[in-house]
């Protein structure tokens, strides 16, 4: 019997690829299905067959001064796929003998140096990933017939609106990708239900949640402090707290550092933190702030896979972003499921999307605002018995809030894709 051939299956995200985790989980589910050749930064990630190494530091925006210009002027058509990484990616070339991974990535410039290849553009695929919207052009210029899945991972008009220049030239190009390409793609998802939300209702788009939970772990529930004993008093029992993520200005990270150094001597705070794009400056800032405290420490990132087992020794997870932008409103981040899958207890503020998934579940504590007072408010008084009651909830919650359930629409539905016709 001749085995049947696999789907061919393109997975775009100018990303560092190995480190991005819901792209990650993206290709282990698309490798289910066929053979990913992945597009993106950094070394091939595991579930790839193939990759394309984009070379290190190219923009995926176009920052040229012919792009800058062709934003200003809003000539958005002819800015498509003008970005340097999409322009490299379009110069390259698939080998006449075809795909190999180590051909693609060997020396960081991919298969262009085959003078005997084809153009990628004129590759057969089964199914074109699009992570992001800025990838959106690229996608469907090197889709051909086949169908993409546009994966967008916040809400693209609103990116980095704090950014002045970033608001008044690349938001109406990210409108424009939005506008053209979302209705043209057959499954559109997101990562909230807010953010779906807005999708539909500015484009149109029947767009569809696929959050970003990780894969469910068979992790038992640890002790609360003071388990297995009498019940201590309230200001006798430690909470071990713990936060993971990017030092990126604006998370509220700050406000975070503030707040523990204001709290009770009981709480401890550990941080898993890797540098942001400002090259580790606000990261040296955080551990300014906190210097001189023995009860806030830095600790070494760790690899996504391996987060749920490091954060499952703590009590409470914590993250209090402030909303100040609309992705900032309506975020339910990485670390909310790595929280649940380590089964702890979660501490948050009142951002709807988070406070929406843990009260279904009965997950943790969430502040009146964002402002310190009421930050160390929502703490101070936690006991024993409520952090033992959360981490139970999470321990029942970790499955039906783990990958495999919740992606099991989008598996479907790729499914229906990929089908023959």
């Amino acid at each position: 019997m001749v085995d049947a051939v696999k789907p061919r299956i393109l997975c775009i995200s100018l990303t560092p690829l190995r480190r991005d985790a819901r792209v990650l989980r993206q290709i282990a589910l698309l490798a289910s299905l066929g053979e990913v050749t992945t597009i993106g930064f950094g070394e091939t990630p595991e579930g790839a067959a193939h990759h394309l190494r984009v070379p290190d530091g190219l923009a995926t925006l176009p920052q040229t001064p012919a792009g800058v210009a062709r934003l200003a002027l809003r000539a958005h058509r002819s800015a498509e796929c003008s970005s340097p990484a999409a322009r490299w990616v379009l110069r390259q070339r698939v080998p006449r003998d075809g795909l190999r991974a180590e051909g693609l990535e060997a020396d960081g410039r991919g298969a262009g140096a085959r003078p005997d290849g084809e153009p990628w553009v004129g590759e057969h695929w089964d199914l074109v990933v699009a992570n992001d919207a800025r990838v959106l052009d690229l996608a469907f210029r090197l889709a051909g017939d086949a169908p993409v899945w546009a994966d967008l991972h916040e809400w693209a008009p609103e990116e980095r609106t704090h950014i002045r220049s970033w608001r008044l030239l690349v938001a109406p190009f990210m409108v424009h990708l939005c506008a053209r390409y979302l209705p043209r793609a057959p499954l559109v998802t997101t990562v909230s239900e807010g953010i779906v939300e807005l999708y539909r209702e500015r484009f149109g788009v029947d767009a569809r949640l696929m959050t970003n939970a990780g894969p469910f772990r068979g992790i038992a529930v640890g002790p609360a402090p003071g388990n297995g004993g009498p019940a201590p008093r309230v200001e006798d029992s430690p909470v071990r707290c713990v936060h993971s993520g990017a030092a990126i200005h604006g998370r509220g990270l700050e406000r975070m550092i503030a707040a523990f150094l204001r709290l009770p001597e009981r709480f401890t705070l550990d941080l898993f933190l890797v540098p942001g794009g400002d090259g580790g400056a606000h990261l040296r800032e955080l551990r300014s702030l906190a210097a001189g405290s023995p009860r806030i420490a830095f600790r070494d990132p760790v690899a996504p896979a391996e987060l749920p087992d490091a954060l499952a020794a703590y009590d409470l997870g914590v993250f209090w972003i402030p909303p100040t932008h609309t992705n900032a409103r309506l975020t339910l981040p990485n670390k909310f499921f790595d929280y649940v899958q380590a089964r702890l207890g979660l501490a948050i503020g009142p951002s709807e999307e988070m406070v929406r998934v843990l009260e279904r579940y009965g997950l943790g504590v969430v502040s009146d605002s964002f402002e310190v007072e009421d930050l160390v408010a929502s703490l101070r008084d936690v006991t024993a018995a409520q952090l033992d009651g959360w981490k139970r909830a999470a321990d029942r919650a970790a499955e039906p809030l783990g990958f495999e359930a919740q992606a099991a629409p989008i598996r479907a539905a790729l499914g229906q894709l990929l089908r023959p016709a």
